[in-house]
C-alpha cells in the first residue's frame, strides 16, 4: 500500500542536517505503516518504540532528556547496537510519553545528523510540544489516487496522472470513485476491498465490519482522553456532523447547526470544546464560509463561529448514515451531493492544509475557494452528477471577473477554456498542476 507522504519522508531523509519528524494524525490511519514499513524499507535498522503498547519504555527518559543518555538506555534495554549515522528510531504513541516527546527539541539541537521520527494519535490535545523543534507532517486517511495506486491497475494510474479525460478512462475512474465513497481512505478497509480471493458481498460485509470497529474504537477514545461529561458531549457532537450534512440533501451542505446538539446548549461558545477536541483529533475538519469578496489572505474574512463540519473519511461518514453499496453504485439517491463535497473536502485539506473556505451571498453557494501559489482566488463549484448548470458560479462571476473558475462534475470535463475549467471530481488532487 502506497502512501504519497513518503516522498516528504524521503527528502527529509537526504537533508544534510534535519529535525525530528513529528508526524500526526487521526488513530488508525497508518503512521505506524508508513513510518515502520514503507519509510524503514530505506534504513538498514528501524527501532520502534511503542509507548502505548508498553508504557515501562518511559523508563529510558526517566533520568536524564539528553539524546546520548536516551540513546545509551535504549541500546541496554533492547540489547542493540544504534549506528546515529544510518539507523531510523521511531518513537511511536509519543504523546503517551511526555518525557520522550519533549525529548524532540534535544535531539534537534544536540543530534541533527540523527533519523528519529514521532507519531502519535492525540498530538493536538496535549498542551505543549516542541514547536519550531520538529518537522511537522500530518497524514490522513488514504486519498482517492492513493486508493487507485491500491487498486493495482498501473494503465489507469498512468491515466489519472496525465488527468486524461476520455470516455473509457472517465468510466473507470468514476467507478473506482463510487467504491471509494463507500470504502474510504482507513487502510484496514483499503486493504480488505482490495482482497482479490473475496467476492464483492464478501468484501462488502468485512468493510462494513472494519468501519464498525473503528468507530468503536474511537468513541473509547472520547472517554480515554477527556472526563465523561466531556465524551458525551464530543460523542454526540461527531454523531451529529454526519446528519447535518445528510439534511442538504443534493444542494450545498449549509453551515452548522449548534441548536438542538446538546440539551440546553445552543451557542457556539457552549460547543466550542468538544469542536475542538475533534478537530484537534482529525477527526472533524472546518470549511469557513466568506460573505464577501474574496480576498488574500482569507482568513481574516472568516468568522471563528461560523463554519460547515465535515467527516474525516468518506467510508465512515457513509457508514454512520447507514448508506450501504448498493446505494452508492446506484448514484441515484439524494445524498450524493453532501458525499462529493465531504470528498472534495478531505482531498483539498491533504492538499493545501486547513481550514477551507466557501463563499456564500443571498441564495448563492460556491463550496470550495482555492488560492494559487500566485495568490488569485478561485472558486470551485461542486456538481455531484451530470447536471452541470452552476447558476451560483455565475452570480461569482458577474460579481468579481475571476480569472479563472473550475467545476467538479461527475461526468467528463474540459482544460479548452482556461477561464472556465472543468474536472471530473476525481481530479481534485491536480487542481495544483493545473491551476497553480
Amino acid at each position: 500500500m502506497k502512501r504519497l507522504l513518503l516522498k516528504k519522508l524521503l527528502d527529509w531523509k537526504q537533508s544534510p542536517s534535519r529535525k525530528p519528524v513529528l508526524l500526526d494524525g487521526a488513530r488508525q490511519t497508518g503512521k505506524s505503516f508508513l513510518l515502520e514499513t514503507l519509510f524503514g524499507g530505506h534504513f538498514e535498522q528501524v527501532i520502534r518504540l511503542d509507548f502505548l503498547e508498553q508504557p515501562g519504555l518511559a523508563n529510558l527518559f526517566a533520568d536524564s532528556l539528553k539524546p546520548d543518555d536516551i540513546i545509551t538506555n535504549i541500546e541496554i534495554e533492547l540489547n542493540i547496537s544504534i549506528d546515529r549515522q544510518k539507523d531510523l528510531i521511531i518513537f511511536d504513541e509519543v504523546g503517551e510519553c511526555l518525557a520522550a516527546l519533549h525529548s524532540l527539541k534535544f535531539f534537534a539541537e544536540q543530534c541533527p545528523q540523527m533519523y528519529l521520527c514521532a507519531s502519535g494519535s492525540n498530538i493536538g490535545l496535549l498542551d505543549s510540544f516542541p514547536v519550531g523543534k520538529v518537522e511537522w507532517l500530518e497524514l490522513y486517511p488514504l486519498t482517492f489516487e492513493e486508493f487507485l495506486l491500491a487498486s493495482n491497475q498501473p494503465p489507469l494510474v498512468k491515466a489519472f496522472e496525465q488527468v486524461n479525460l476520455g470516455k473509457v478512462a472517465h468510466e473507470k475512474l468514476f467507478s473506482l470513485l463510487i467504491d471509494y465513497y463507500f470504502v474510504g481512505g482507513m487502510p484496514e478497509a483499503v486493504k480488505a476491498w482490495f482482497e482479490v480471493d473475496k467476492d464483492i458481498t464478501e468484501r462488502t460485509r468485512t468493510v462494513q465490519q472494519i468501519h464498525a470497529s473503528l468507530l468503536s474504537g474511537y468513541e473509547r477514545d472520547f472517554g480515554k482522553y477527556s472526563d465523561k461529561l466531556s465524551a458525551q458531549h464530543i460523542q454526540a457532537i461527531f454523531k451529529n456532523v454526519p446528519v447535518q450534512l445528510s439534511n442538504t440533501m443534493d444542494d450545498s451542505v449549509k453551515r452548522f447547526k449548534f441548536k438542538d446538539v446538546l440539551e440546553k446548549k445552543s451557542r457556539y461558545k457552549e460547543l466550542a470544546g468538544p469542536i475542538n477536541w475533534l478537530e484537534n483529533c482529525r477527526l472533524i475538519s472546518k470549511c469557513h464560509p466568506i460573505d464577501c469578496k474574496p480576498d488574500s489572505p482569507l482568513k481574516p474574512l472568516a468568522k471563528e463561529n461560523i463554519f460547515k463540519l465535515f467527516l474525516f473519511d468518506i467510508g465512515l461518514l457513509g457508514h454512520m448514515l447507514q448508506i450501504n453499496y448498493k446505494e452508492h453504485r446506484d448514484q441515484k439517491y439524494h445524498y450524493k451531493g453532501f458525499i462529493a463535497e465531504n470528498f472534495i473536502q478531505n482531498e483539498l485539506i491533504t492538499l493545501i492544509g486547513k481550514p477551507t473556505y466557501s463563499w456564500e451571498y443571498a441564495r448563492s453557494e460556491i463550496e470550495f475557494l482555492y488560492k494559487t501559489e500566485a495568490g488569485d482566488i478561485v472558486p470551485v463549484e461542486v456538481k455531484s452528477g451530470k447536471r452541470t448548470r452552476a447558476k451560483s458560479l455565475q452570480t461569482y462571476v458577474q460579481r468579481y471577473s475571476p480569472n479563472t473558475t473550475l467545476k467538479l462534475i461527475g461526468s467528463t470535463g474540459s482544460l479548452d477554456d482556461p477561464a472556465a475549467r472543468v474536472l471530473p471530481l476525481y481530479y481534485i488532487s491536480k487542481v495544483k498542476e493545473i491551476l497553480g
